[in-house]
């Protein structure tokens, strides 16, 4: 793990800090507590206040062993950390294994001013290195936004040519303190495949493992299918829209979402005749059964 580029003096040791993006399926502050050890900058504390799994690490250079922060005792992680740093700071150094620079943290204790700005930067870098995804859906045709309830489906194919990719998304959005915002997103790529919870909230994402999930439309589907749009919904960070879906319409919805969905991936698909997992929609298959009827008639 590279050291943070916010880095505060603290005496002793220097607090480093960076927000950390590069999870796709979490994000949150780093704080690194760093100190010279035989020469060397040394981590000797890192505290990583995700959203999804906190967690701080005793020695990632030495022994590295690694915790995981509860949030319903702990708090906000960011919070907890910075009280750690305040009171229990010694005594951590020590288990990370540096008994001399414990020492010389107790001899010279980080000042309330240092601590203070290094929370306060803290909090910015948390505020401002936020990662959100806005989907514009530039490619959604009109009316191919579907009212159900207290939600709507967004359906469109996407062309991402600078990713060479493209596959059908649907879009799950409702309103929010007046705001039409996505709460759930899923991107049924061709090479890329994933879904959102909270794409302008927690921005989890999740990739497909294909092998075990199979065609990532069907799947999609599937889970509309199955009831579990609420616990999604939830999941990522709204409760109270989650709490106001009207399954039965949701139900009642999706056979024209997934038609409209599938008639799409033809579309942009033509050799494919829509769906990519060779399961044949009941169109297709009353459609077949007529022809074989045609033909036994003609013998």
């Amino acid at each position: 793990m590279d050291k943070g580029t916010t880095v505060l003096n603290a005496g002793a040791v220097e607090i480093a800090m960076a927000y950390r993006t590069d999870l796709m399926d979490d994000q949150g502050l780093c704080v690194q507590v760093y100190g010279s050890i035989e020469g060397k900058d040394t981590e000797i504390l890192r505290f990583d206040c995700f959203d999804q799994n906190p967690h701080f690490h005793y020695g990632p250079e030495n022994h590295n062993v690694r915790l995981f922060l509860d949030k319903t005792t702990a708090g906000n992680p960011l919070g907890w950390t910075m009280d750690n740093i305040r009171h229990k700071l010694p005594a951590m150094i020590r288990r990370s294994g540096y008994e001399a620079l414990a020492t010389a943290v107790e001899a010279s204790p980080i000042s309330a001013a240092t601590l203070d700005d290094a929370e306060s930067q803290g909090r910015d870098l948390s505020r401002s290195g936020r990662r959100t995804v806005h989907h514009m859906m530039p490619e959604m045709v009109d009316g191919d936004k579907i009212e159900v309830g207290n939600l709507k489906f967004g359906l469109e194919y996407r062309h991402l040519p600078q990713l060479n990719d493209e596959g059908m998304a649907i879009h799950v959005l409702a309103d929010v303190a007046g705001q039409e915002v996505e709460v759930l997103a899923f991107d049924c790529f061709k090479s890329g495949p994933h879904y959102h919870y909270g794409p302008r909230n927690q921005d989890i994402r999740v990739y497909w493992d294909v092998t075990t999930s199979g065609e990532t439309l069907r799947w999609t589907l599937d889970q509309f299918k199955a009831g579990n749009i609420r616990s999604m919904i939830e999941k990522a960070g709204y409760p109270s829209i989650a709490a106001e879906v009207d399954e039965s319409r949701v139900q009642d919805a999706l056979p024209q979402i997934e038609a409209r969905s599938w008639e799409l991936v033809a579309l942009n698909n033509p050799s494919s005749n829509g769906q990519t997992d060779n399961k044949k929609t009941k169109a297709q298959l009353i459609q077949e059964l007529e022809s074989l009827r045609e033909q036994v008639a003609a013998l």
